[in-house]
């Protein structure tokens, strides 16, 4: 079967990850997505710093920026824009949840074509679902873009319509936490509001940059607890990601938002 993707494992077309992969056996690692423009990745000081961030969390060491950059180069042509994800695994071990003493973390690039949205996305903004999937509390890997996406991939499966863009997921006290693959914002008059990730959810590059560069709008950026009652009050709801920066919420659970300027608007700061 052909496929669309291509991908380099330890920097070598040829190798391919062991069955004995703790990445594939537990889920033991981390990720990150984002987007090649020109065969350079957008934004990589602060991909690569929150790769090497996450995997302390879970004490991989990670590899470093110059060997992750050979990967990319040699995966992507100069003039291309694509899409890249990195998963960095702990390596192979043997049968059991104690990893080894000594491991040799695997590094595996995967190259993907850009999906085109649709205009309507950036003009109109988009329609979410509300999951029922909630993402269960774990501070200790809170903010982590680890490998075990389980609860993504069961909230996923709760629509086929193609005209839901993403859905919304809640935690187990029903705040608020994030998207299926976005951060989500609200905004009330010149108040952005992100949901606090200190009991589980992924901290996103670009989320981390629109608390960094909001005042550039004349925003003011807090992170807290945000209720689904407060999230369908707001003025706007934004969803943020590394691949397409930023949309507007047009429609959920049947409340409708016009369009406003404020996801282009941010996505206008998130290319400076």
């Amino acid at each position: 079967m052909a496929h669309s993707q291509s991908f380099i494992v330890n920097g070598s077309f040829e190798q391919t990850v062991s069955p004995l992969d703790r990445g594939l056996a537990y889920g033991d690692g981390v990720f990150r997505t984002l987007i090649m423009r020109n065969g350079m990745p957008e934004c990589w000081p602060q991909h690569y710093q929150k790769l090497v961030a996450d995997c302390a969390v879970i004490k991989i060491v990670c590899p470093s920026a110059e060997l992750l950059m050979s990967d990319l180069q040699q995966l992507f042509m100069p003039d291309e824009t694509a899409i890249a994800k990195i998963i960095i695994t702990r390596g192979e071990g043997e049968r059991g949840y104690a990893p080894p003493a000594v491991t040799s973390p695997v590094r595996v690039v995967i190259k993907s074509k850009v999906r085109a949205y649709p205009d309507s996305y950036f003009s109109e903004g988009v329609n979410l679902h509300v999951c029922k999937t909630p993402l269960a509390s774990q501070p200790l890997l809170a903010g982590v873009k680890h490998l075990n996406r389980l609860e993504n991939v069961l909230a996923r499966m709760e629509w086929t319509d193609p005209s839901i863009m993403d859905g919304i997921m809640l935690d187990d006290h029903d705040q608020v936490i994030e998207c299926t693959a976005a951060n989500i914002f609200v905004c009330f008059g010149d108040t952005l509001i992100t949901p606090k990730l200190d009991q589980c959810g992924i901290a996103g590059v670009t989320r981390q940059r629109v608390i960094d560069l909001g005042h550039l709008l004349g925003l003011t950026v807090n992170v807290e607890n945000i209720t689904l009652p407060k999230l369908l009050s707001a003025d706007v709801v934004i969803i943020t990601n590394s691949i397409y920066g930023a949309l507007q919420a047009k429609s959920i659970l049947q409340i409708d938002w016009s369009p406003t300027p404020l996801a282009a608007d941010i996505r206008k700061i998130l290319q400076v």
